[in-house]
């Protein structure tokens, strides 16, 4: 890493305090840039990655909601509208208790380079509030939503900034956001993605960001002579990307024979498919945040306080949250024989993991590449809210494997033409950075 490069990190850590998973996503970027920044000084000159790494707003705000028992609790609201460069800012809304500003600053930076790898004219943002929807009455989440809404509605709009959901804010949420920004603004646009199919959703939208990785996956296979045909999938965690991920992977043939959630993870030998897929939904829908129900209910074998890694498989979509597969799950993946890991969460692999698939020479796609698919498809649910023309779902996802088969393509691309073949996460980060960089720098000091 050179000096400039190390002076960007070491300023971000001292002005960004306590925010290390903002720190890390900056760090995994700016250590791919040294070679472009070599070649093209006027970036350096510019101070554009100097600009990158600052949020263009950041709007903070309290929400005040009432419970069912009549007591006002209150919550943070937040949305950090990372760069627009080269359209609207986009990008989720996540209702967790884990929620920081550092957390939704590392979202919404790595946001911005995967909106610029799909291609379609969309900036980088992530928003949400430390508001836990588990153990809610339906009530008391519309009443929360109502309330958040009330103060993010006058920062946000289908030419401005156009959230989606995320964790914690599944159709439910969008549903209830958009009913109170359209009774505050009397606008019916596309300015939520993830919406109800009856009033401008799109099709395969909740299965997307699956779909999404385990084609990236498919295009890496097909890259060394292979497939997922025949393959078997280690997926963490049971929620709309795992659910996606494992519908797509059976349908191309593979295996996937675990899921993950906070008590554990499930092992089961025979594949999970058909019924046991549609299970999924169930389990998410319960409230319940746990994996073990699929044990109980398919007998299988469940592993309390364990994460799934440890299996022998061909091919790893982590598919939960961030940092959840660390440097010894990583070195254990190698020795079990895994040839393939593709992101479906956003940066669920640390640093040191990723730097052992690397050094092993295993095929890995980091998620702002591999999970492109979400955002993707809200993209294209853009496109159709502006046409007032809905897409059937072959259609939609005839566009969504166009778009990650072309993603993969640029990642190859790219990372040949700086002299790092084969390294999909160089490729990634320099393909979206020079995206955005360039636009930037047709467009002056925004």
């Amino acid at each position: 890493m050179s000096d400039y490069t190390k002076k960007i990190i070491t300023h971000v850590k001292a002005k960004n305090p306590s925010e290390p998973e903002f720190h890390q996503a900056v760090e995994e970027v700016v250590e791919s840039l040294d070679l472009v920044l070599e070649r093209h000084p006027e970036y350096r000159s510019a101070k554009i990655l100097e600009r990158m790494v600052e949020p263009e707003r950041v709007v903070l705000f309290r929400v005040p909601w009432v419970d069912d028992q009549g007591e006002i609790q209150i919550n943070r609201g937040f949305r950090i509208q990372m760069n627009s460069a080269i359209g609207p800012y986009k990008g989720g809304l996540r209702f967790h208790a884990s929620v920081t500003l550092g957390i939704l600053k590392f979202l919404a930076f790595e946001q911005v380079f995967k909106n610029a790898l799909t291609t379609l004219p969309m900036g980088g943002g992530k928003g949400g509030s430390d508001f836990d929807p588990k153990g809610k009455s339906e009530n008391e989440i519309m009443r929360f939503c109502q309330s958040f809404m009330t103060e993010l509605y006058r920062h946000i709009g289908p030419n401005v900034d156009v959230p989606a959901g995320d964790i914690g804010v599944g159709g439910r949420e969008i549903g209830f956001l958009f009913g109170q920004y359209k009774r505050l603004t009397r606008d019916f646009s596309g300015v939520l993605t993830g919406k109800g199919l009856n009033w401008g959703g799109s099709l395969i939208r909740p299965e997307a960001t699956g779909f999404g990785v385990t084609y990236f996956a498919e295009e890496m296979l097909k890259s060394k002579g292979q497939s997922l045909a025949g393959k078997i999938v280690a997926v963490s965690g049971f929620g709309n990307v795992a659910w996606g991920a494992a519908k797509k992977v059976t349908e191309l043939g593979g295996k996937v024979v675990t899921l993950s959630g906070p008590d554990g993870f499930i092992y089961d030998k025979d594949g999970i498919k058909g019924e046991k897929i549609d299970y999924m939904l169930q389990m998410r829908a319960s409230g319940n945040d746990r994996v073990k129900d699929y044990a109980d209910k398919f007998k299988t074998e469940f592993f309390a306080g364990k994460r799934p890694w440890s299996v022998k498989v061909d091919v790893a979509l982590p598919c939960a949250t961030q940092n959840e597969l660390d440097e010894n799950d990583a070195k254990e993946l190698v020795k079990n024989g895994c040839t393939c890991v593709a992101e479906g969460a956003n940066m669920p692999t640390t640093i040191a993991g990723f730097k052992v698939f690397t050094e092993a020479g295993i095929l890995y796609a980091p998620g702002k590449a591999s999970n492109a698919g979400g955002v993707a498809t809200s993209g294209l649910e853009m496109s159709q809210n502006s046409m007032r023309l809905p897409w059937s779902a072959e259609e939609v996802d005839h566009r969504l494997h166009e778009i990650m088969r072309n993603i993969h393509q640029t990642c190859v691309d790219t990372a040949a033409k700086y002299g790092t073949p084969g390294n999909y996460v160089n490729g990634a980060n320099i393909a979206g950075f020079l995206k955005v960089a360039d636009s930037m720098l047709d467009q002056g000091l925004v």
